[in-house]
């Protein structure tokens, strides 16, 4: 039942949408700061140099799409190799599963790519506008040459990183030595200046422009993190306890006996924060596990002369049951932990010993659809097929083929397969039977087998592949 319409009732409009306000993160010194720095020197290092590494003449990691070959240092992957690749991902997944059960969003924190190219493009914007008050009052100031030429430095080294972003990224994918020749010649390359374009403003929209909406808003990863930590997991915690009640003091003041708590109220945790949150309220979706108000918090302690620690890594548990350090790290080590560590440990080991004993040739014998068995003028049956072998050694190599499998069984057409360096070949093969054995085997469907063999090594080599397929003896 509504209530009848009062003079001083008014019609509420409540938006879902809220509008960005735009965070000017503070530079921070400290551990966590250093690690950070080291994971994007690492990456970086990386990412930009793997491509101009060279392996056996080629480029060491390259993953040619054209012709359908990932180099992976001295490893060719063929099509039919996806299933390394597979494999890849659900290991990858289950680290993400094991860390993120251990302490959260390390991954976030320190390796993100996201989290990496915003720290390089705040590097810059710190180097052209100065730290984040220098860079409020420089937005809030009217355009004029001063201005545009800091925001026009920043913007020129935003795109020019944005670029070469690009630009390496699509070398993993075409060979990076080739490519800016390619990029040169008129008219012959769109796709690759399309995709240098695309990646390099994808770099420079979100590193530049979106930062915190990317994870807020956009990145799955803060939505489900909630169902892999627990109260055991490590995570970055303020101490309610210790820190409340908050408020301004001065360094003599005996803020015990003033009934404060050792948090000053600085709001200094809140400016370094790179997605603008409030540590102080609780673990929140919008942490990225950064650290940053860690090394601000412990640097105000030492300032006060206060412990540090009043922003840590802890866990839930070991907040409000007051756990010590060694408590609290015996918990991380849970049955959980362990069952995930176990299988992480497992596929990595079946992975890399299937890495190491994988085959560097591989053949396929597939049955001429359009050709029925026959029977030819001496009373033998012969069956058409398509053998295709693919060689993922660097080298041309020769193979020999033997019929096996039927008494009797012989190869009527050449018998040996020359297939070129991380190649794959294939020809038209006529397996025949001689008449004695088709009578005794009338109207049957039997196997065959062929072994394809690296010249000059015998059928039953360990190097040798088997391939088989049915044969079809008529009535």
């Amino acid at each position: 039942m509504s209530e009848p319409a009062g003079a001083d009732d008014a019609l509420v409009v409540r938006s879902l949408y809220e509008k960005r306000k735009k965070i000017y993160p503070r530079a921070v010194t400290g551990l966590f700061a250093r690690w950070r720095w080291v994971m994007v020197w690492a990456t970086q290092l990386f990412f930009y140099g793997m491509p101009w590494l060279q392996w056996n003449g080629r480029q060491a990691l390259l993953f040619d799409v054209t012709e359908r070959r990932f180099y992976v240092l001295g490893l060719v992957l063929q099509p039919q190799d996806f299933i390394y690749l597979a494999a890849l991902l659900v290991i990858s997944a289950l680290a993400l599963f094991f860390f993120t059960a251990i302490a959260g969003r390390l991954w976030c924190g320190y390796a993100c790519p996201q989290t990496v190219y915003t720290e390089m493009f705040l590097w810059i914007e710190r180097r052209t506008e100065g730290d984040r008050s220098a860079r409020i009052r420089l937005d809030a100031q009217p355009w004029g040459p001063g201005k545009f030429l800091r925001k026009g430095a920043k913007q020129g080294l935003w795109v020019g990183l944005s670029l070469l972003t690009g630009f390496t990224f699509v070398g993993y994918f075409h060979p990076i030595r080739d490519l800016a020749p390619a990029l040169l010649e008129p008219g012959l390359s769109p796709w690759l200046w399309f995709w240098v374009l695309f990646y390099g403003m994808a770099t420079y929209g979100n590193a530049g422009y979106l930062r915190e909406q990317m994870c807020k808003y956009m990145c799955p990863y803060a939505r489900f993190q909630s169902a892999l930590i627990d109260m055991d997991s490590l995570v970055i915690a303020y101490d309610t306890a210790r820190g409340e009640n908050r408020g301004p003091r001065s360094r003599k003041t005996d803020h015990k006996a003033a009934g404060l708590g050792d948090c000053i109220d600085c709001t200094l945790c809140v400016q370094v924060c790179p997605t603008g949150i409030d540590i102080r309220h609780g673990l929140q979706n919008e942490c990225i596990a950064c650290a940053a108000c860690i090394d601000v918090c412990d640097d105000v302690m030492d300032k006060m002369g206060y412990p540090k620690g009043l922003i840590r890594y802890t866990s839930g548990n070991a907040v409000s049951q007051g756990w010590d350090s060694t408590r609290m790290l015996q918990r991380v080590w849970r049955p959980r932990v362990l069952i995930y560590g176990g299988l992480l440990a497992a596929l990595v080991i079946a992975w890399l010993w299937s890495l190491g004993h994988r085959r560097d040739v591989d053949a396929v014998l597939i049955k001429d659809r359009g050709s029925l068995a026959r029977m030819v003028s001496n009373g033998s049956i012969e069956n058409t097929y398509r053998l295709q072998v693919t060689n993922s050694q660097e080298v041309t190599r020769r193979f020999d083929l033997h019929a096996q499998g039927i008494p009797g069984l012989r190869i009527d057409t050449a018998t040996s397969l020359e297939v070129q360096a991380a190649g794959s070949a294939s020809m038209p093969l006529r397996l025949v039977i001689p008449g004695s054995v088709a009578l005794e085997h009338a109207g049957q469907t039997l196997r065959a087998s062929v072994a394809v063999a690296p010249e000059g090594q015998a059928p039953d080599s360990p190097d040798v592949v088997h391939v088989e397929a049915s044969f079809t003896v008529p009535r």
